[in-house]
């Protein structure tokens, strides 16, 4: 059972019958949402978190975190293994909802329109070590790559998660912006960004630096940001990057 209808909702129920498991509900106050995702998922729609099923083996809960505190007031499951997939909130957010309550965390950004499923580690917890070890067990069904991550562990996990694909999205918007109002082709960059991914299998991110930051070419830095004179916000993450690259790399000896 799926309690939700948003993005990640949408993939993991995906990815849970792609890994041979049935979806048997899924309850969603968004109605619209709500039966579009049961009727994909070959489930029973609900939007009364009242009416969800006492007999599912697990509850996946896939709602926003500041949802989440305030669930236990519409829902309660008795000793149904509940999960929610929230990398900064607590697992005991849900005492209130079951007696058998844990996290399965995706480390991956969900796009519910997106056909392909990406791979994605889970990061997992559970009140009880026997409620741990049913969704660790559940989870490597769905995943080949599972971890043991309490609630501290969880949240550094996230904000790295935020650091280094939320930021970088939002670098590559920019710099996507740039190009189109510069009239220069964005795309001519993908072969280099691939090159950089990939290079983080075999080392250390900081050993791969380049540019005119980390062997502070003055003359370059300036003149590229005159040439961001009409682009504030990209001009302002450039000098912050530019001389954080430069501090790093002086001070690590890297």
């Amino acid at each position: 059972m799926i309690i939700g209808s948003g993005h990640v909702a949408n993939v993991m129920g995906r990815k849970f019958l792609a890994s041979g498991h049935r979806v048997v509900q899924v309850v969603a106050r968004n109605k619209q949402k709500g039966a579009t995702l049961a009727k994909l998922l070959n489930a029973s729609y609900s939007p009364d978190f009242t009416s969800a099923r006492q007999d599912a083996l697990l509850c996946l809960v896939a709602i926003s975190d500041d949802a989440l505190p305030e669930l236990h007031r519409h829902l309660s499951l008795g000793r149904t293994l509940v999960a929610h997939t929230a990398g900064s909130v607590p697992a005991s957010v849900l005492e209130h909802v079951s007696r058998n309550y844990g996290v399965l965390y995706p480390m991956q950004t969900f796009r519910a329109e997106t056909e392909r499923i990406p791979e994605f580690p889970l990061l997992v917890d559970g009140n009880t070590p026997e409620t741990r070890t049913m969704l660790m067990d559940f989870a490597a069904s769905v995943s080949s790559s599972v971890v043991h991550a309490n609630d501290g562990y969880r949240r550094k996990m996230h904000l790295a998660a935020v650091a280094t694909g939320n930021f970088s999205n939002h670098l590559y918007a920019l710099v996507q912006d740039y190009c189109i109002k510069e009239k220069v082709n964005f795309d001519l960059l993908l072969p280099m960004l691939r090159e950089i991914i990939g290079k983080l299998e075999y080392g250390e991110a900081a050993r791969n630096q380049t540019g005119p930051a980390i062997r502070n070419d003055v003359q370059t830095l300036n003149a590229q940001r005159t040439m961001l004179a009409d682009h504030p916000e990209l001009a302002s993450i450039y000098d912050v990057m530019s001389d954080s690259i430069y501090r790093y790399h002086r001070q690590s000896g890297k």
